[in-house]
């Protein structure tokens, strides 16, 4: 992000309404201004980065925070065509679940994510995983 006036552009692909609320909250307390787009499944998150159906015109995302139990495509379909894909190759996506399976975090890396994040249970660890996100990211573009 070059402009610091403008608000970065963050989609979550989360089909848990409860993770998304917590997800909310804790890019509330980001230092950086954020605008969160939110879409429930696999097949979603793609057309709203390439701005079909019902996502024509939407802001293409700074940052992707993926999960990967989704319902039509699961997360690691959607990461897999987005790091495919020349106009989506370069967004940063990070994965977001609760599988702390080391299978899952080796396909995920190799499939070309930044970061794999294993979502606690607890709301304050939650929120503190999240921040460590904005950290993480925030310094790899310094």
């Amino acid at each position: 992000m070059t402009d610091q006036d403008r608000s970065l552009q963050i989609l979550l692909v989360e089909d848990n309404p409860v993770d998304v609320l917590v997800t909310r909250e804790a890019l509330a307390r980001w230092e950086v201004k954020s605008i969160l787009h939110v879409v429930e499944d696999g097949q979603e998150a793609l057309d709203f980065l390439r701005g079909q159906g019902d996502f024509i015109g939407a802001a293409q995302p700074d940052l992707i925070l993926l999960d990967l139990n989704l319902p039509k495509k699961n997360g690691q379909e959607v990461l897999a065509e987005i790091k495919q894909d020349p106009d989506l190759s370069t967004i940063t996506v990070v994965v977001v679940t609760t599988s702390d399976s080391p299978a899952d975090m080796e396909m995920c890396r190799d499939l070309g994510a930044s970061l794999y994040v294993t979502k606690p249970q607890e709301f304050e660890e939650y929120v503190e995983a999240i921040n460590s996100i904005q950290e993480i990211w925030l310094d790899s573009l310094q």
